[in-house]
């Protein structure tokens, strides 16, 4: 089974975000994927790295750089985006209660449009990790077919 990768290091500036947006609505549409559902994982990837842009930075410095991770194999897509900043606070469980709180929809909003999410910090080396996964419906035509 043919598979696409790619992963970006991309400075934490708000103009980051449209270029790993467009490569992954790229990737997806050279792949064959329903345009509604690619449609939704952009805008699921769009919410995650605003929010590296926004946290992930250790010590607020706004210089800095954050990962961004995209897997579409068979008919999987799976996202990962890390930063350095302090990570998720102790006990954290994800967007469940994100709803509530002013800041947080994002996580939340990643949640309801991903088939699993999971948000974790890095261990020993800081920062947030945020990595969600979908199951793709294809159209004819995809790059990614079984040989």
């Amino acid at each position: 089974m043919s598979s696409l990768w790619w992963s970006l290091r991309l400075r934490r500036e708000a103009a980051s975000v449209p270029l790993a947006r467009h490569l992954l609505l790229s990737s997806m549409e050279a792949a064959g994927v329903d345009p509604e559902v690619a449609y939704d994982m952009s805008l699921a990837l769009s919410e995650a790295c605003a929010n590296a842009v926004e946290h992930g930075s250790a010590d607020g410095e706004p210089a800095g750089a954050y990962r961004v991770s995209a897997y579409l194999e068979g008919d999987r897509c799976r996202i990962e985006v890390a930063d350095t900043g302090p990570g998720f606070p102790v006990g954290h469980d994800g967007a469940r209660c994100a709803d509530e709180a002013e800041n947080g929809r994002g996580l939340y909003l990643i949640e309801s449009l991903a088939d699993h999410v999971r948000f974790r910090n890095r261990p020993g080396q800081g920062g947030a990790v945020v990595s969600f996964d979908k199951v793709l419906p294809r159209r004819g035509g995809s790059l990614l077919t079984a040989s």
